[in-house]
Protein backbone atom coordinates (compact mmCIF):
# COMPACT_ATOMS: atom_id res chain seq x y z
CA UNK A 1 0.00 0.00 0.00
CA UNK A 2 1.34 3.25 -0.71
CA UNK A 3 2.12 5.59 1.60
CA UNK A 4 0.13 9.60 2.53
CA UNK A 5 3.95 10.79 1.30
CA UNK A 6 3.81 8.86 -1.93
CA UNK A 7 0.13 10.36 -2.24
CA UNK A 8 0.68 13.90 -1.77
CA UNK A 9 4.04 13.91 -4.27
CA UNK A 10 3.79 11.09 -6.76
CA UNK A 11 7.92 11.03 -6.77
CA UNK A 12 8.47 7.25 -8.11
CA UNK A 13 5.57 8.20 -11.34
CA UNK A 14 7.25 11.22 -11.59
CA UNK A 15 10.59 9.42 -12.10
CA UNK A 16 9.22 6.64 -14.36
CA UNK A 17 7.59 8.94 -16.67
CA UNK A 18 10.78 11.26 -17.56
CA UNK A 19 12.98 7.93 -17.39
CA UNK A 20 13.37 7.66 -20.94
CA UNK A 21 14.57 11.40 -21.14
CA UNK A 22 17.48 10.30 -19.17
CA UNK A 23 18.27 7.64 -21.17
CA UNK A 24 17.95 10.20 -24.42
CA UNK A 25 20.64 12.17 -22.48
CA UNK A 26 23.24 9.69 -22.05
CA UNK A 27 23.06 7.86 -25.75
CA UNK A 28 23.10 11.19 -27.52
CA UNK A 29 26.38 12.12 -25.38
CA UNK A 30 27.48 8.91 -26.49
CA UNK A 31 26.79 9.36 -30.28
CA UNK A 32 28.18 12.57 -30.16
CA UNK A 33 31.52 11.76 -28.99
CA UNK A 34 31.17 14.21 -25.11
CA UNK A 35 33.44 11.29 -23.35
CA UNK A 36 35.49 10.31 -26.04
CA UNK A 37 36.64 13.59 -26.53
CA UNK A 38 36.86 14.46 -22.73
CA UNK A 39 39.23 11.31 -22.35
CA UNK A 40 41.20 12.29 -25.40
CA UNK A 41 41.71 15.52 -24.14
CA UNK A 42 43.76 14.66 -20.63
CA UNK A 43 42.10 17.81 -19.29
CA UNK A 44 38.60 19.62 -18.66
CA UNK A 45 36.85 21.60 -21.66
CA UNK A 46 34.35 24.57 -22.09
CA UNK A 47 31.25 23.82 -23.49
CA UNK A 48 32.65 26.28 -26.49
CA UNK A 49 35.28 24.30 -27.64
CA UNK A 50 33.91 21.26 -27.19
CA UNK A 51 31.09 22.62 -29.15
CA UNK A 52 33.51 23.54 -31.64
CA UNK A 53 35.50 20.28 -31.98
CA UNK A 54 32.48 17.86 -32.22
CA UNK A 55 30.63 20.39 -35.03
CA UNK A 56 27.34 21.14 -32.46
CA UNK A 57 25.83 24.78 -31.90
CA UNK A 58 27.00 26.02 -28.79
CA UNK A 59 23.61 26.54 -26.65
CA UNK A 60 22.58 23.19 -27.03
CA UNK A 61 25.99 21.44 -26.28
CA UNK A 62 26.05 23.56 -23.16
CA UNK A 63 22.58 22.32 -22.27
CA UNK A 64 23.14 18.45 -22.92
CA UNK A 65 26.49 18.82 -20.80
CA UNK A 66 24.34 20.23 -17.98
CA UNK A 67 22.01 17.12 -18.10
CA UNK A 68 25.29 14.91 -17.79
CA UNK A 69 26.92 16.62 -15.23
CA UNK A 70 22.94 16.49 -13.31
CA UNK A 71 23.21 12.80 -14.16
CA UNK A 72 26.42 12.87 -12.42
CA UNK A 73 28.33 11.25 -16.15
CA UNK A 74 30.19 14.33 -15.88
CA UNK A 75 32.08 17.05 -13.31
CA UNK A 76 31.82 20.37 -13.76
CA UNK A 77 34.27 22.89 -12.57
CA UNK A 78 33.62 26.98 -12.39
CA UNK A 79 36.42 29.03 -13.28
CA UNK A 80 36.65 32.81 -14.01
CA UNK A 81 36.81 32.23 -17.39
CA UNK A 82 33.50 29.73 -17.12
CA UNK A 83 32.37 26.16 -16.47
CA UNK A 84 34.70 23.33 -17.62
CA UNK A 85 33.56 19.71 -18.47
CA UNK A 86 35.67 16.59 -17.48
CA UNK A 87 34.25 12.94 -17.26
CA UNK A 88 33.47 11.22 -14.26
CA UNK A 89 35.20 7.96 -13.46
CA UNK A 90 31.98 5.99 -14.04
CA UNK A 91 31.95 7.84 -17.80
CA UNK A 92 35.80 7.14 -18.35
CA UNK A 93 35.07 3.71 -18.04
CA UNK A 94 32.14 2.22 -19.28
CA UNK A 95 31.17 5.08 -21.83
CA UNK A 96 34.02 5.72 -23.73
CA UNK A 97 35.00 3.73 -26.86
CA UNK A 98 38.20 2.83 -26.15
CA UNK A 99 37.79 1.46 -22.72
CA UNK A 100 37.64 -2.23 -22.28
CA UNK A 101 34.29 -2.19 -20.32
CA UNK A 102 33.10 0.18 -22.93
CA UNK A 103 29.22 0.11 -23.28
CA UNK A 104 28.77 2.28 -25.97
CA UNK A 105 27.64 -0.36 -28.31
CA UNK A 106 25.21 -1.01 -26.43
CA UNK A 107 23.96 2.14 -25.84
CA UNK A 108 24.26 3.30 -29.62
CA UNK A 109 21.50 -0.17 -30.58
CA UNK A 110 19.48 0.76 -27.61
CA UNK A 111 19.40 4.34 -28.85
CA UNK A 112 18.54 3.63 -32.76
CA UNK A 113 16.57 0.56 -32.68
CA UNK A 114 15.69 -0.70 -29.05
CA UNK A 115 14.29 2.64 -28.19
CA UNK A 116 12.48 3.20 -32.01
CA UNK A 117 10.36 0.07 -31.35
CA UNK A 118 9.71 0.73 -27.97
CA UNK A 119 7.69 3.96 -29.30
CA UNK A 120 5.38 1.65 -31.00
CA UNK A 121 4.55 -0.09 -27.12
CA UNK A 122 1.16 0.01 -27.74
CA UNK A 123 0.56 -1.34 -30.64
CA UNK A 124 2.60 -4.35 -30.09
CA UNK A 125 0.60 -4.70 -27.09
CA UNK A 126 -2.80 -4.48 -29.38
CA UNK A 127 -1.42 -7.03 -32.15
CA UNK A 128 0.87 -9.49 -30.22
CA UNK A 129 3.81 -8.80 -32.41
CA UNK A 130 7.01 -7.10 -33.44
CA UNK A 131 6.87 -3.74 -34.30
CA UNK A 132 10.04 -3.48 -36.92
CA UNK A 133 7.45 -2.68 -39.75
CA UNK A 134 6.17 0.30 -38.33
CA UNK A 135 10.13 1.23 -37.07
CA UNK A 136 12.11 0.55 -39.81
CA UNK A 137 9.73 -0.23 -42.53
CA UNK A 138 10.88 -4.04 -42.69
CA UNK A 139 8.17 -6.84 -42.37
CA UNK A 140 9.90 -9.55 -40.26
CA UNK A 141 8.18 -12.21 -38.42
CA UNK A 142 11.83 -12.86 -37.00
CA UNK A 143 13.29 -10.28 -34.38
CA UNK A 144 16.53 -10.91 -35.75
CA UNK A 145 15.80 -10.63 -39.57
CA UNK A 146 15.30 -7.05 -38.81
CA UNK A 147 18.28 -6.63 -36.48
CA UNK A 148 20.67 -8.30 -39.02
CA UNK A 149 18.89 -5.99 -41.71
CA UNK A 150 22.36 -4.74 -43.03
CA UNK A 151 25.53 -5.74 -42.44
CA UNK A 152 26.45 -2.48 -40.05
CA UNK A 153 22.95 -3.18 -38.37
CA UNK A 154 24.43 -6.47 -37.19
CA UNK A 155 27.27 -5.59 -36.50
CA UNK A 156 26.57 -2.98 -34.60
CA UNK A 157 24.31 -5.57 -32.41
CA UNK A 158 27.27 -8.13 -32.17
CA UNK A 159 29.17 -5.77 -30.62
CA UNK A 160 26.64 -4.54 -28.39
CA UNK A 161 26.49 -8.20 -27.02
CA UNK A 162 29.93 -8.03 -26.64
CA UNK A 163 29.77 -5.21 -24.80
CA UNK A 164 27.17 -6.18 -22.20
CA UNK A 165 29.40 -10.07 -22.04
CA UNK A 166 32.27 -7.57 -21.41
CA UNK A 167 31.16 -6.65 -17.67
CA UNK A 168 29.06 -9.54 -16.76
CA UNK A 169 29.88 -12.64 -18.81
CA UNK A 170 32.08 -13.89 -16.12
CA UNK A 171 30.10 -13.86 -13.42
CA UNK A 172 26.88 -15.65 -15.60
CA UNK A 173 29.44 -18.55 -16.45
CA UNK A 174 30.34 -19.00 -12.59
CA UNK A 175 26.77 -19.05 -11.20
CA UNK A 176 27.39 -22.94 -12.43
CA UNK A 177 30.45 -24.84 -12.08
CA UNK A 178 31.10 -25.90 -15.51
CA UNK A 179 34.27 -27.12 -15.09
CA UNK A 180 33.37 -30.84 -15.77
CA UNK A 181 32.73 -30.24 -19.40
CA UNK A 182 35.56 -30.59 -21.48
CA UNK A 183 33.07 -29.50 -24.60
CA UNK A 184 30.19 -26.38 -24.29
CA UNK A 185 28.19 -24.86 -26.80
CA UNK A 186 27.00 -21.55 -26.96
CA UNK A 187 23.58 -21.49 -29.16
CA UNK A 188 23.66 -17.71 -30.93
CA UNK A 189 26.76 -17.07 -29.79
CA UNK A 190 27.20 -13.97 -31.86
CA UNK A 191 30.74 -12.09 -31.66
CA UNK A 192 31.97 -14.59 -29.49
CA UNK A 193 32.21 -12.49 -25.98
CA UNK A 194 30.74 -15.13 -23.67
CA UNK A 195 32.72 -17.98 -25.72
CA UNK A 196 36.08 -15.91 -24.65
CA UNK A 197 35.09 -14.92 -21.08
CA UNK A 198 34.05 -18.96 -20.95
CA UNK A 199 37.60 -20.37 -22.26
CA UNK A 200 38.98 -18.00 -20.15
CA UNK A 201 37.66 -19.11 -17.01
CA UNK A 202 37.66 -22.64 -18.02
CA UNK A 203 41.40 -23.66 -18.99
CA UNK A 204 40.03 -27.19 -19.99
CA UNK A 205 37.24 -26.36 -21.81
CA UNK A 206 36.40 -25.61 -25.40
CA UNK A 207 33.64 -23.88 -27.11
CA UNK A 208 31.61 -24.06 -30.13
CA UNK A 209 29.25 -21.00 -31.08
CA UNK A 210 26.25 -22.09 -33.33
CA UNK A 211 24.84 -19.10 -35.30
CA UNK A 212 23.49 -17.92 -38.43
CA UNK A 213 26.59 -18.54 -41.37
CA UNK A 214 26.74 -14.43 -41.70
CA UNK A 215 26.88 -13.72 -38.01
CA UNK A 216 29.46 -16.39 -38.24
CA UNK A 217 31.21 -14.85 -41.02
CA UNK A 218 31.58 -11.47 -39.28
CA UNK A 219 32.86 -13.09 -36.07
CA UNK A 220 35.23 -14.68 -37.29
CA UNK A 221 36.19 -11.44 -39.47
CA UNK A 222 35.87 -9.06 -36.43
CA UNK A 223 35.80 -10.55 -33.25
CA UNK A 224 37.41 -13.80 -33.02
CA UNK A 225 41.26 -14.40 -33.80
CA UNK A 226 42.12 -17.48 -36.07
CA UNK A 227 44.81 -18.22 -33.37
CA UNK A 228 42.36 -19.02 -30.63
CA UNK A 229 41.60 -22.66 -31.38
CA UNK A 230 39.72 -23.40 -28.52
CA UNK A 231 36.64 -21.42 -29.98
CA UNK A 232 35.27 -23.20 -33.07
CA UNK A 233 32.12 -22.35 -34.91
CA UNK A 234 29.06 -24.05 -36.30
CA UNK A 235 27.01 -22.78 -38.78
CA UNK A 236 23.21 -23.45 -39.05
Amino acid sequence: MSSTEDLDYPQVILQYSSGFLVSKVMFTACELGVFDLLLESGEPLSSDAIAARLGTSTTGMERLLDACVGLKLLAVELKEGGALYRNTEISNIYLTKSSPKSQYHIMMYYSNTVYLCWHYLADAVREGRNQYERAFGIASKDPFGAMYRSEEEMLKFMAGQNSVWSICGRDVLAAFDLSPFGQICDLGGGGGALARECVSLYPNSMVTIYDLPKVVQVAKEQFIPPENRRITFHEG
